[in-house]
């Protein structure tokens, strides 16, 4: 019976298949790339495995733990999943890549329509260590991340670790697309023919080891095809004459030593002293080997088993060649009794390769000659630990930097890394990865900000988990982890007590990154449009903040006026700058364009309007095209302080339908009285899971808002969902024993009843009755008995009510300064509720 050791895109098979597999690799790797593989998809199920990893009761911890090495301690999962975790893999991407969706084919400048994107390779081959368990895994999902297909072999005398927690993390997305992208063998490396049907299709190949491995695969590897070496490296420590005589920095040098044995590749090989007092070497070795003899042995590490027969005769071969040069005064050497141990001075600068094991040399090397001294080894160099004063290690960091090292760290710290650190002076993920770019004319794709969206759309995991309101996020909120918490926000408080947001610099940039281009799509022309940030700002309240910023991602011009109480001088300064686009509230715009109608309609530059927060009314739009010469006029996004910009128009979208920013959000049309869905096309409560956000779980939130899907793909030829704003779950009232919705009073006060200017609801408890008031500002097409009758006729409940006496309706004219508003966002209250 064969046993099923390796893994083949989603099943475990036996020798004799994988065989034959191996045989067809061309035209599974084709098939695999042409399917899609959203890097969400990627960090989801990432994320997931990270959570069980970290959790030993869970029972995938549980069944990984079985398939470690012997000796390895189990914490190593734990490690593992803080690796894999969406924090660290989504830096890992920002830093190497430049953003949480490389892939994305978006524009390399706003101001031009060229798209610019990272590419996988299309299948890379990992030739994985024999030393190290989680390695080989570690490197599939940086080819995942990239995009890749991936193969991957491990040795005969390897568990099935990687087979397995691959397996784990492809049952995690349901999709099938990790799967489809991960291939692990396990073969002896003198089976070459299977190692020369891995590499032949290959678009890079990945090897771990040292020299000899390399060479073994670079005969595979084909012309053209990326050879990416991880092969061995050497790392040293150096020291200033204050820092050897140290005791907190030789502790923190002998951590660096016996942290895993010396296996890595950080770890320090060779100290130098900055001296060339041979004396100074030996007495400081002697100092050393005393801090080294009061560590205590190894334990819980596969090293911790000791040497292996080859690695035991090298180093009693060192040792032993190093005791006879102590006759010629070259060298002395110190050796725990165990031989655990052994520190060995050498009076010879030059770079010597350590047996491991807690064995170091210590050499002089004065800081004028570290280049000529160390610049041969130069292919072999990676991590100097420097020990000196402040102005000590930025000079010794240049000099170590050009004799060929490529990280420094402080003595102590060598073996630590952070997310997205080159290693080997290379970004794993560009090394897996192509630049590429399409060049296009600018008259077609004026309003493209990302080619993607008319090619594909996007798939994101499916939502799951409870239904969460306002209260399930905003206590969750208060909690969230410091290093998330970087930037708070305010909501402007129009339909409750203003609500706290938080988010991570990360997170905010990526939102911001969004909204602008979904001001492309809207018709902002970043080169020639002069636009006025008039949007409130102060209290915490992010409008006006956020539209800087997105202003600032598109190189736009910005006057940052803010919305401010003195009319005049705004518009004195829209004339004097060329202002031609205003962004801002309705509300707020209105009484501007109003109160400055004679100098606005002079000047005669207005041409675009893009609003927030609240909607234009058809009446009101009319009004300012036919009054100020507007000609585009939008919604310049859609969204919230909790979520951010969920939604955007194109210039085929009109009122409120705008299209899902998919690459961040789901959305879900759920029943108002039932949590189902809606039948297609019908009004319900919109529901939106958040999946690029750090630190808070923001999926299935009832935003408060009702929508329909608008079904059929957009004139615009995206491919993103689109969706119709039909009101607020506030905006329908429980008056008289019936749900009015502010939505139909608007709807008859703009068409019917000829009405332009703003329109506010204030319901009151009288003795007999309740009391609906229709406040609406007073213009010279406002009557308000008119408006009264046109209320009735077109609204059979309202008239209902009225004719049954249970509801009093009254239509009153306003000054627009009368009408109430939230004193944060300036927002006009929609509905204000004096019955409580």
């Amino acid at each position: 019976m064969s046993v099923h050791h390796h893994y083949w895109q989603g099943s475990f098979i036996g020798d004799e298949e994988a065989g034959r597999r191996l045989a067809e690799l061309p035209a599974a790797v084709e098939a695999a790339l042409a399917t899609d593989l959203e890097t969400e998809t990627v960090l989801a199920a990432c994320d997931a495995l990270a959570d069980a990893l970290c959790d030993p009761a869970h029972p995938v911890h549980g069944r990984l733990a079985a398939h470690l090495p012997e000796g390895e301690d189990p914490a190593v999962l734990a490690e593992l999943g803080t690796l894999l975790g969406r924090r660290e893999l989504t830096r890992k991407l920002r830093r190497e890549l430049g953003g949480a969706a490389p892939g994305r084919l978006n524009r390399a400048d706003p101001r031009e329509t060229v798209y610019e994107a990272w590419a996988p390779v299309g299948l890379v081959a990992h030739i994985a260590p024999g030393n190290a368990a989680t390695v080989a895994p570690l490197s599939i999902v940086e080819g995942l991340l990239a995009g890749n297909v991936n193969i991957l072999r491990t040795s005969s005398a390897d568990t099935l670790l990687t087979q397995h927690l691959m397996a784990e993390l492809a049952a995690l997305d349901p999709s099938g697309a990790l799967a489809a992208r991960i291939v692990v063998l396990r073969f002896p490396s003198s089976r070459q023919e299977w190692l020369r049907l891995m590499c032949a299709p290959a678009d890079a190949v990945a090897v771990w080891g040292g020299e000899g491995a390399v060479e073994g695969v670079a005969a595979h590897v084909p012309a053209g095809c990326r050879l990416v070496e991880w092969g061995h490296r050497i790392s040293f420590a150096f020291l200033t004459r204050d820092a050897w005589s140290d005791a907190v920095t030789l502790g923190a040098l002998a951590d660096d030593v016996c942290l895993h044995e010396q296996q890595a590749c950080s770890s320090p090989q060779v100290v130098y002293l900055d001296t060339e007092d041979e004396t100074e070497v030996f007495a400081f070795a002697e100092r050393f080997a005393a801090v080294l003899a009061a560590r205590p042995p190894a334990v819980g590490t596969v090293s911790a088993l000791g040497p292996d027969p080859a690695q035991e005769a090298e180093l009693t071969t060192t040792e032993l060649v190093a005791r006879l040069e102590e006759h010629l005064g070259l060298t002395r050497v110190f050796t725990a009794p165990d031989g655990s141990w052994r520190v060995m001075a050498d009076t010879r600068s030059p770079l010597t390769a350590s047996p491991l094991h807690r064995s170091v040399w210590v050499k002089p090397l004065p800081r004028k000659r570290m280049i000529a001294t160390l610049r041969p080894m130069r292919r072999y160099l990676q991590t100097a630990g420097l020990a000196g004063s402040r102005t000590d290690i930025a000079e010794l960091s240049r000099t170590a930097l050009a004799a060929g090292v490529t990280r420094v760290t402080p003595v102590g710290a060598m073996l630590e890394s952070y997310a997205g650190e080159p290693h080997d002076g290379v970004y794993a993920l560009q090394r897996y990865s192509r630049r590429v770019a399409v060049q296009a004319d600018p008259a077609l794709f004026a309003t493209t900000a990302c080619l993607d969206d008319l090619a594909r759309p996007v798939v994101l995991p499916p939502p799951a988990g409870p239904l969460l309101g306002k209260e399930d996020v905003q206590e969750p909120g208060r909690r969230v982890a410091r290093a998330d918490a970087e930037l708070y926000f305010r909501s402007g408080g129009s339909t409750g007590a203003p609500a706290l947001s938080v988010f991570s610099y990360d997170d905010y940039d990526t939102q911001m990154h969004a909204a602008a281009r979904g001001l492309l799509a809207a018709g902002y022309d970043p080169v020639g449009d002069r636009t006025a940030n008039l949007f409130y700002c102060g209290a915490m309240y992010g409008s006006f903040i956020s539209f800087f910023s997105v202003l600032e991602r598109l190189g736009g011009v910005q006057l940052p006026l803010s919305a401010g109480p003195d009319h005049r001088a705004t518009a004195q300064a829209l004339i004097d700058h060329g202002a031609d686009t205003l962004f801002g509230m309705p509300s707020y715009l209105w009484q501007l364009l109003h109160a400055e109608a004679d100098a606005l309609r002079a000047y005669g530059g207005l041409r675009k309007v893009f609003y927030g927060g609240e909607h234009f009314t058809a009446e009101q739009q009319r009004t300012l095209k036919d009054t100020f010469g507007i000609e585009v006029i939008r919604s310049i996004t859609y969204g919230s302080t909790d979520l951010g910009p969920l939604g955007y128009q194109c210039t085929e979208s009109s009122g409120g339908v705008h299209h899902l920013h998919a690459d961040l959000h789901t959305m879900e049309v759920l029943d108002l009285a039932e949590d189902r869905p809606v039948a297609p096309g019908e009004t319900g409560r919109l529901v939106f899971t958040t999946h690029a956000r750090r630190g808070q779980d923001l999926g299935r939130y009832v935003i408060g808002d009702l929508g329909r899907e608008v079904p059929g793909r957009c004139p615009c030829g995206r491919h993103a969902p689109r969706f119709e704003l039909r009101g607020r779950t506030g905006d329908v009232m429980r008056v008289a024993t019936y749900f009015l919705n502010h939505r139909r009073f608007l709807d008859l006060a703009g068409e019917p009843g000829g009405h332009r200017g703003e329109l506010q609801i204030r319901l009151d408890a009288t003795d007999a009755r309740e009391r609906l008031t229709v406040r609406v500002e007073r213009g010279a097409a406002t009557d308000p008995e008119r408006l009264r009758d046109v209320f009735l006729a077109g609204y059979p409940e309202l008239r209902s009510a009225v004719a049954e006496r249970l509801l009093d309706l009254v239509v009153e004219a306003v000054d627009g300064a009368s009408l109430d508003r939230s004193p944060t966002s300036g927002k006009l209250l929609a509905v204000v509720d004096a019955r409580r």
